[in-house]
């Protein structure tokens, strides 16, 4: 599932493209995609409109039109939003096409079709499902590392799950957490409420130095993830641990060790990040 990086270079490579671009045309070719309206809705309230902006809120991407109408776009696993400026034939897995003004095209490509688009206006987006109880955006001032000891404090589920938990800090996934953890020297299966103040100021830290890395690279593909002109990352040849189970640490050279928690895969280096 595209993280922060992914989706906040997706919409640093679409905005240049899209904003002042008219929507002539919608053509949902998987109605399943769309979240909270119909086809003709949708249709009847983009055509003619021009895109003014697009943001992002942890994972979700938002393309704002002119009058008040927000597209807010959910990726998931495998959803690609590419921009193309003469126009591109539809595919089998193209699941929605936004002609622009001619002959830009917008699509969303999914081959799992788990993506989610919802449209709504700009007084309602942060009461969108998912959005609602998003916290707060970790390259922000509202991330600080007072924030982040409240958050963990009194918790004993473990760190890795509460920096996955969109409550504690908003668009950080499971790759992003790995590589963190790591670069902080903190076990993922400690629970959070056993870091010490300098520990959560170093896993302060380490999240905004990656993240703003990863960004840097423009995100980490490994199968589906693409910018929005369809370019992969290169995030992933910087990686310490995720995806590295039983390679040797970068760091000291130790077999890197696997775990599951809550259903993710977990990896991390059982010297520099030891269970105390």
């Amino acid at each position: 599932m595209p993280e922060l990086p992914e989706v906040e270079t997706i919409r640093r490579t679409l905005e240049p493209c899209l904003i002042g671009q008219v929507v002539e045309r919608v053509e949902v070719l998987r109605p399943k995609h769309l979240g909270n309206v119909s086809p003709a809705d949708l249709a009847r309230r983009l055509t003619g409109r021009r895109i003014e902006g697009v943001g992002r809120r942890g994972k979700y991407l938002l393309i704002h039109l002119e009058g008040g109408e927000v597209l807010v776009f959910h990726l998931r696993m495998t959803g690609r939003l590419i921009f193309y400026p003469e126009g591109a034939s539809v595919t089998p897995y193209t699941r929605l096409v936004l002609g622009l003004t001619s002959p830009a095209e917008l699509h969303l490509h999914d081959v799992r079709s788990f993506a989610v688009l919802w449209l709504t206006t700009e007084d309602k987006v942060a009461a969108l499902p998912g959005l609602a109880a998003l916290g707060p955006e970790p390259l922000e001032p509202s991330f600080t590392p007072q924030g982040l000891k409240a958050a963990l404090a009194g918790r004993r589920s473990s760190i890795k799950s509460l920096l996955l938990n969109q409550q504690t800090v908003a668009g950080l996934g499971n790759i992003y957490a790995d590589e963190a953890l790591f670069r902080a020297g903190i076990n993922p299966l400690r629970p959070g409420n056993s870091l010490t103040p300098e520990e959560v100021n170093g896993l302060w830290r380490a999240i905004r130095e990656v993240l703003a890395e990863a960004i840097s690279s423009g995100g980490t593909s490994f199968r589906d993830y693409v910018d929005g002109r369809g370019r992969p990352g290169a995030f992933q040849t910087r990686l310490s641990v995720y995806g590295r189970k039983g390679e040797p640490c970068r760091r000291c050279g130790t077999s890197l060790v696997g775990a599951r928690l809550g259903g993710r895969s977990t990896v991390y280096c059982p010297r520099c990040q030891p269970l105390s």
